[in-house]
C-alpha cells in the first residue's frame, strides 16, 4: 500500500471528546486505526479523518506498539486541542463491495417481498423494514394514488354530464327559437324567443363552468402521474441504499466475531497480523454508505413533506375551485329561468295551422261526430262537412 501521510489538529467539545472510536492494536495488529467518525463532533466537522485511516501519532508521540486503551487515554489525558498524525486509507469503494455483501443484499430484497409469517417461518428477521417509517409510506403513497384515481374518474364523469347538460340546454334553445320564429303571435313569438335565449345561456354557463374544472384534472394527472411516482422511485432508492448500509454492518459484526473467536482461541488471524487492511476497507465502505443512506433518508423525508402538503392543498383548492364553479353555474341558471317567466304561453293552434273561411262550419265539424247528423240537416251540409273534415285530416297530415 502507499501511505498518504496527514496530520489533523482537533478541538475538543465540552465533554472532553473528539468522536472517534479506534481499533486495532499490540498485541494482535501492528497498526492503530480509526473504526467510525461519530456524527456532529469535531472530528466529523472537520472531516480530513475518515474510517480506515491508520493512527501514527498523538501530539507527536509515536503510537506504534501500543494497545488500542493507552491510545485512547493519550487522547483523552489532552484537555484541549489534538493534533492526531495518520495515514489515509487509499481504499476503493467497489474492492468492498464483494459478493457477500451483494449476497446479503438481495436477503434484505427478499424479506421486504416477504410477510412476517413467511419470514418468521423462514429464520428471516423483518424488524427493521417493519420499524421504518418511510418504507412504510409505500402503502401510504398507493392508497393516495388509488384515491386520485378514484377522483380523476368521478371528476371525468362529472364533467361529462355537465357537457351533455349543456348540450341538452343548447337544443331546447335552438328549438324554441325555432318555434318563436315561425309563431305568427307577437306574445307567443317573445315568450319561445325569451326561452330559448335563457336555454342558450345556460348552455353557455356550463360551457365556462367545464373550462373552469378542467385544470383539475391536469392537475391531479399531474400528481397522479409524476409526483407519486417519483417519490415511489426516490423511496426504493433510499430502501436500496439503506440495505447496502446494513450489508456492510453485518459483515463488520461478521468479522468481528471472527477476530473475537481467534483472540479466544490464541489462533492468529492473517489478515489482523498484517493491517487488518480487508476490515479497515468493509469500515471504509460502511461509513460511506451510512453518509449516502442519511442523505437520501434526508431527501426522502424532505419530498414526502412536500407531497403531503400539496396533496392537502391541491385538495382543499380544487373542491373550493369545483364548489365555488358550480354555485355560481347554479345562481346563474336561476337568474336566467326566473327571468324567462313566459308561461302560460297563450297559443292559438287551431287558427295557426290553417285558415278556415266558415268558422260556424268548422265548429259544428269538430263538435259533432261523423254519421250524427239531425233529420233536418239537408245532404248537401252533410257532404260539406264530409269535406270539410277530409281536408282538416289531410292538412294535419301535411303540417307534421
Amino acid at each position: 500500500m502507499q501511505a498518504v501521510p496527514g496530520s489533523v489538529t482537533l478541538a475538543k467539545d465540552s465533554q472532553n471528546l473528539i468522536g472517534i472510536s479506534i481499533g486495532g492494536g499490540a498485541p494482535l495488529c501492528p497498526c492503530i486505526y480509526i473504526v467510525q467518525i461519530f456524527d456532529n463532533t469535531p472530528a466529523a466537522k472537520e472531516g480530513s479523518l475518515a474510517a480506515g485511516d491508520e493512527l501514527v501519532a498523538v501530539n507527536n508521540k509515536s503510537v506504534k506498539g501500543r494497545t488500542k486503551v493507552e491510545v485512547a487515554r493519550m487522547i483523552q489525558a489532552i484537555k484541549t486541542e489534538v493534533t492526531l498524525s495518520y495515514n489515509k486509507l487509499q481504499a476503493d469503494q467497489k474492492q468492498g463491495k464483494t459478493l457477500d455483501i451483494v449476497l446479503k443484499k438481495v436477503k434484505h430484497r427478499m424479506v421486504e417481498n416477504m410477510s412476517s409469517s413467511t419470514a418468521d417461518a423462514l429464520g428471516l428477521s423483518r424488524a427493521i423494514l417493519c420499524n421504518d417509517v418511510l418504507i412504510k409510506k409505500l402503502e401510504e403513497l398507493q392508497k393516495t394514488a388509488n384515491l386520485y384515481k378514484g377522483l380523476i374518474e368521478h371528476s371525468k364523469k362529472m364533467l361529462r354530464s355537465f357537457y351533455d347538460l349543456s348540450q341538452s340546454h343548447k337544443a331546447f334553445g335552438d328549438l324554441f327559437s325555432l318555434i318563436g320564429a315561425r309563431e305568427p303571435q307577437p306574445k307567443a313569438c317573445d315568450a319561445f324567443q325569451t326561452f330559448g335565449e335563457a336555454h342558450r345561456n345556460m348552455e353557455k354557463y356550463g360551457i365556462h363552468l367545464l373550462r373552469i374544472c378542467k385544470p383539475m384534472l391536469a392537475d391531479l394527472g399531474t400528481f397522479l402521474t409524476k409526483a407519486i411516482p417519483d417519490t415511489k422511485l426516490t423511496i426504493k432508492k433510499y430502501a436500496d441504499v439503506k440495505f447496502e448500509y446494513l450489508s456492510f454492518c453485518l459483515k463488520v459484526k461478521e468479522m468481528d466475531d471472527e477476530e473475537y473467536a481467534y483472540a479466544t482461541l490464541g489462533e492468529p488471524l492473517y489478515r489482523v497480523e498484517t493491517g487488518n487492511y480487508e476490515y479497515r476497507l468493509v469500515l471504509r465502505c460502511r461509513q460511506l454508505a451510512r453518509a449516502k443512506f442519511a442523505q437520501m433518508r434526508s431527501d426522502v423525508m424532505v419530498k414526502l413533506e412536500l407531497l403531503d402538503s400539496k396533496h392537502v392543498q391541491d385538495l382543499v383548492f380544487h373542491l373550493n375551485r369545483l364548489v365555488s364553479a358550480m354555485a355560481q353555474y347554479l345562481r346563474n341558471c336561476h337568474l336566467q329561468i326566473k327571468k324567462a317567466e313566459v308561461f302560460p304561453i297563450e297559443v292559438d293552434l287551431l287558427r295557426t295551422t290553417m285558415d278556415y273561411t266558415h268558422a260556424t262550419t268548422l265548429k259544428t265539424a269538430t263538435t259533432m261526430k261523423k254519421g250524427e247528423w239531425s233529420q233536418n240537416s239537408k245532404p248537401e251540409e252533410a257532404e260539406g262537412v264530409d269535406l270539410v273534415e277530409e281536408s282538416q285530416d289531410h292538412n294535419l297530415i301535411d303540417t307534421s
